[in-house]
């Protein structure tokens, strides 16, 4: 066992670890089921067991269901909502863990992205539950200053409004300019009013704003390695070089995000991804370069119990307060695998 904060080439290191790790049993595995080999391997070394990896690989071919949001900036009842879509033949039932939202069990006579109800901004729609996990972890009030550094196409800052209350103050950045066409759509469909929108690197925000907001949601661009589900392309298309690289884009984020925290600010690092490289790899090394930030406890969310941040990977020691830091899998938790991680500002 290495300690984190000891290795001098973590890159090298672990192409060399992954790699003597893939034998017959990885490649066998790894066919069946469509994917890379060293993906595989790194999910054995994760779980540590291979029944337990046939259950994840198992959960990613069975698909997701559509999930809506009720937008009570608009909807004061959400019953209103849920009977209007019901007259259209959609069935749908309760998130215990989120009261405004609903998974839908059974599809209508029109598409979730074509209804009155939709482009009238009572509802936004989501692929799966996840994404909604974020906005309740950070959990912004009405006299915060929020900001979100990767913000389209719009459902976690609405979300945020909507938490807010429509008051307060978000900034959203995006850089993509296509992105931010979908981004200003959804906002200005939802009724959102407290946010303002950045066309700009989020990377170079501490330029703009130094130590100015209270919370800050990275929502970090990834692999989607947690989307399988949705797009099964991602079971091919990133190779581990990729993933470093990922990564690497991902420290110079949260850098950014914890220089624009104020003193007790929090920041909330999340991807759609299940990798280390990209999630318990990133914090490390956040927390161990740096005396200003400390992971804290996630808050409890009554009806969701996360699993604990990885502490070893491939025989690296991570610094233990990573296990503070939450995962999701669909074998366990019956949605999209994703990664989060709330850090304060000291």
């Amino acid at each position: 066992m290495v300690k984190y904060e000891l290795l001098r080439d973590l890159e090298e290191y672990l192409k060399a670890k992954v790699k003597a790790s893939i034998d017959n049993n990885v490649k066998d595995i790894a066919r069946r089921f469509g994917y890379l080999d060293y993906m595989i391997a790194r999910y054995l070394n994760m779980f540590g067991s291979i029944d337990e990896v046939l259950d994840l690989l198992n959960s990613f071919e069975k698909p997701l269901n559509p999930v809506i949001r009720c937008n009570k900036l608009k909807v004061r009842d959400c019953s209103y909502l849920v009977r209007r879509l019901k007259a259209l033949d959609y069935d749908m039932r309760s998130i215990m863990w989120e009261e405004s939202s609903y998974i839908i069990t059974k599809l209508g006579k029109v598409s979730l992205g074509a209804t009155h109800e939709f482009l009238l901004g009572l509802y936004y729609l989501y692929r799966g539950s996840a994404s909604l996990v974020p906005p309740l972890t950070l959990n912004p009030r009405s006299e915060d200053v929020v900001l979100d550094m990767a913000a389209a196409p719009g459902g976690k800052t609405s979300h945020m409004a909507q938490l807010m209350n429509n008051e307060g103050v978000i900034i959203a950045v995006e850089v993509n300019r296509i992105r931010v066409r979908a981004l200003r759509s959804n906002l200005e469909r939802l009724g959102v009013k407290n946010t303002i929108i950045l066309r700009m690197n989020a990377v170079n925000i501490p330029k703009l704003f130094s130590e100015y907001f209270t919370k800050v949601l990275l929502d970090a661009p990834c692999s989607g390695e947690g989307l399988i589900q949705i797009d099964r392309s991602r079971k091919t298309k990133t190779t581990l070089n990729d993933l470093l690289e990922f990564r690497r884009a991902q420290i110079a984020l949260l850098n950014a995000a914890i220089n624009t925290a104020i003193s007790g600010g929090h920041i909330l690092y999340t991807t759609c991804s299940i990798a280390p490289e990209e999630d318990e790899l990133v914090i490390a090394e956040a927390i161990t370069r740096r005396d200003d930030v400390k992971v804290v406890k996630m808050p409890e969310i009554d009806g969701l119990n996360f699993n604990e941040g990885l502490t070893e990977y491939y025989g690296i020691e991570l610094p233990n307060e990573v296990r503070l830091c939450g995962r999701l899998y669909p074998s366990k938790h019956g949605m999209e695998g994703f990664f989060l991680c709330l850090l304060r500002k000291l």
